[in-house]
């Protein structure tokens, strides 16, 4: 019989790799660790069903609903996820690499962290995958406890230098079937060196299509590779371009703030030129609604604003507001593995899975 924690056991520490400074966890903790006012049963929005952590939580697999308390619910939800990948069931892998650009111009809506966290997700959801980290700042490596200081075979060298991507790539200590192409600061010169290299705009896909597990089932087989996912800055500059011109799809991760709409018309603008003139087949699959606060309507209107644009690509599962989200890459983390109970990571686990089957179902 399962047992549960009623958090009077020994503390535990995690030491941040910034400082060194060690942080005491789960003296004394109470049940808030893993119960938010972030996760409040949501209304309709317009006829469509927002899902948030509490909604996921009670649906665990496995477990007996109805004999026993949400609480106890939630608290099985937290224990199965705790013990990691090995019992959830695998997806489906799709039948060819879906390769993903994740961009958004505006800063701050949680891109990078949408990133890795879907890839850390997709990961623990039996899928392989590749982070290609396109941000001069890195943070996406950071995040996946990869290293990136200067000199560090890196998307420069991919890009600028031609050296294959399976020779800069690296596993991420922290998830099993996740590996990664780390960005070091030198990518920030990187625009400048290919202004006058010949199709400069296809330096990336070029690379991608030349990794030897890119392709198809058939071609492949189970060696494959079902995702890239290509984190950009956050600009629309010659790095974004590349990316544009070399996914299939694009997820936009967008913030539940007014501000967060405004710049998404030049965005979709450049997608479109891009579809144009360089990559017919780059279509915006996925729209993801970051830093939801339940508690406001300012929340709930953007996402019925988003909602009605965009239809179905948008996932019904949002992504609250979360400290353990934040606080993740301040230990080589995601929040998959920082703290997999969380209403965050929760979240992203359900946005990995509605990727997924959206994709098998395509």
């Amino acid at each position: 019989m399962t047992e549960f924690s009623t958090g009077t056991e020994t503390s535990t520490e995690r030491v941040s790799p910034q400082n060194g400074v060690s942080y005491p966890q789960g003296s004394g903790a109470s049940t808030d660790d893993h119960v938010s006012r972030e996760t409040a049963p949501q209304p309709l929005v317009s006829g469509y069903p927002v899902r948030t952590a509490a909604d996921i939580a009670v649906n665990a697999p496995d477990f007996d609903h109805d004999h026993a308390t949400p609480l106890a619910r939630a608290a099985e939800h937290v224990v199965l996820a705790r013990q990691g990948a090995r019992l959830r069931p695998p997806m489906g892998r799709p039948s060819a690499t879906r390769v993903f650009v994740v961009a958004n111009q505006k800063g701050g809506v949680g891109k990078t962290t949408s990133t890795v966290n879907v890839a850390a997700a997709l990961a623990q959801l039996g899928q392989r995958v590749l982070v290609i980290d396109l941000d001069p700042q890195g943070n996406a490596s950071t995040a996946l406890g990869v290293d990136h200081h200067r000199g560090t075979p890196s998307t420069y060298d991919a890009l600028v230098d031609g050296v294959p991507l399976v020779e800069v790539a690296t596993e991420s200590p922290e998830v099993d079937g996740l590996s990664v192409v780390p960005a070091t600061i030198d990518l920030a010169g990187a625009e400048i060196e290919l202004v006058s290299v010949v199709a400069r705009e296809s330096r990336l896909r070029r690379a991608i299509l030349g990794h030897p597990r890119v392709g198809t089932a058939q071609e492949l087989g189970e060696d494959r590779l079902d995702y890239v996912l290509i984190d950009c800055p956050p600009s629309l500059g010659l790095l974004t371009l590349n990316a544009l011109v070399a996914g299939n799809e694009m997820m936009i991760p967008i913030q539940a703030e007014y501000y967060a709409l405004e710049g998404l018309g030049q965005l979709l603008e450049t997608v479109e030129m891009v579809k144009a003139h360089l990559n017919p087949s780059l279509d915006v699959s996925t729209i993801l609604v970051t830093m939801y606060d339940a508690r406001t309507r300012l929340a709930a209107g953007v996402a019925e604003e988003v909602r009605d644009h965009f239809g179905d690509q948008v996932l019904k599962t949002t992504i609250p507001r979360s400290v353990r989200v934040s606080e993740a890459p301040s230990y080589g983390q995601t929040v998959m593995t920082y703290d997999p109970g969380s209403p965050g990571a929760l979240s992203y686990l359900e946005a990995a899975r509605e990727i997924a089957v959206k994709g098998a179902a395509s």
